[in-house]
Formats: C-alpha cells, structure tokens, sequence
C-alpha cells in the first residue's frame, strides 16, 4: 500500500531526499483510495507546507518535537510498556514477526519506530493493514490529538492512519484526557525528569530494576487516562502461529 510508504517517509526525519521527492509523494497521494478527498487534502497542504521550508528549521522542529519528552515519542512500546521488561520481549516478537513475513530490518532504528512498522505493513495485505494499524489506533489518535494542542500540522499524518485502518474511535474522550495532561516538553519537565534521584541503601530495590511505583510514575508521564488502557494486542495466538514460536 503505497500511501503507507508515504506517510512513513513523512514521519521520519526531514532529508533532502524528502523534499526532492515532493511531486512524487504529491502524485501517490492524488491517486491513492485509502483516503477521503479531505484527508487528501490536508495530506497534499501537509506535504506542500513541509518541502517548501528551510531544510534545516525542518529538521530542527522534528527534534524539538519527537525527539523532546516522551508524549510524542514515535516509539510504540514507549507508549505501551513504558521501562518495563514486557517491551524488550514485545521487541523480540514484533522483530520476529517483521522475519518471518520477509521483513528486512535495514535500519538503526528499532523495531517499533513508527516509519519502519509503517514501511512493514505497506508490504502486507488489505486485510492484515487494517488489522495491525487498527491495533494502534487508539495511541494514533491520542498522538494526533497531542499534536492538535500544540497547534502541529503533523498531526494529519496520524490522522490519515487512523482512516487507513477503518477503525472508529471515541475522539473526544482521548482529547478530553490529552487537554488534562502536563507538556513534558518544557525545559522545566526535561530537567525534573533527568534530575539525580537520591540513592537510599535502605532500599531493597536498589540496583534491580525499577520498583512498581517508580514504573508507574514513568508511565503516568504518559497518559494515566488513555494509554493504559489501550494496549497493543499484537495478535498473540496469530503471532504465535505466524512466527512460529
């Protein structure tokens, strides 16, 4: 599915390349019918607004806005499994899956970046796009609704995804949660968050992994309304079959 591609070239880092393709990805998004003629669009405003900057203020904003705080990380698992080990097992089976469905992972990127998933599932059938993206859409949209507070334009590439998957979701009550939260973004976040913890010897928990309640704050960081509650199935029983563990 090539509006896949597209938008996961959108989502990732800014190059010259991008902006060289421009009437490329215009023309893929024209003809594309995995999209209404509004998200077309906004798709083409999004594409058109982002190649006729600077290269350098472009990348910059990228920086500053996904690579900033945690609440727009384009990383899944970031958002679902936060430090715990559960995503280091969830990495394992997700890069399996990619494996076994002839997936090659020619990137420094790990596997749940959101541009490589994208490029994985714009490889696959109708049936399996629908499925898999329609597990995420619910992180999609709270994304998009982030994005949507900060008065972004990189929004409508989570929302495109979210009407490539076809699923339906309760929008207000995730941008009623995302108006609740706190920016994590501010110099003032970042360095609360990287700040030296006080080391305690009376701790048991000292040098093991990190205690329950430290998890849950770093979780919370997150979406304590939203996230949680919307897990990434990853289709255990099917993934099982499929990778053959």
């Amino acid at each position: 599915m090539l509006i896949l591609k597209v938008i996961s070239r959108l989502l990732d880092y800014p190059t010259a390349a991008l902006f060289a393709a421009k009437d490329e990805l215009k023309a893929i998004v024209e003809n594309t019918d995995e999209l209404t003629a509004q998200n077309r669009s906004q798709l083409l405003d999004f594409i058109e607004q982002l190649t006729s900057r600077d290269i350098f203020d472009a990348q910059e904003s990228y920086d500053l806005l996904f690579d900033r705080g945690r609440a727009l990380s384009l990383l899944l698992f970031e958002h679902v499994h936060g430090e715990s080990r559960d995503r280091g097992q969830a990495m394992v089976d997700l890069m399996n899956v990619y494996k076994t469905n002839g997936f090659e992972v020619d990137s420094s990127q790990l596997p749940d970046y959101i541009p490589l998933y994208l490029e994985f599932l714009s490889e696959q059938s109708p049936e399996f796009i629908e499925e898999w993206l329609g597990d995420i859409c619910h992180l999609l949209t709270m994304l998009s609704e982030r994005l949507i507070d900060r008065e972004c334009y990189y929004s409508v590439l989570f929302d495109s995804l979210v009407e490539v998957s076809g699923q339906e979701v309760d929008r207000k009550e995730i941008a009623d949660s995302v108006k609740q939260e706190e920016r994590d973004d501010t110099v003032e976040a970042i360095d609360k968050e990287w700040e030296d913890k006080e080391i305690r010897f009376d701790d048991p928990m000292v040098g093991d992994c990190p205690s329950s309640s430290g998890l849950q704050n770093s979780q919370n960081s997150l979406d304590p309304n939203t996230v949680h509650q919307v897990p990434i199935k990853w289709h255990d029983a099917d993934a099982a079959e499929v990778s053959g563990l």
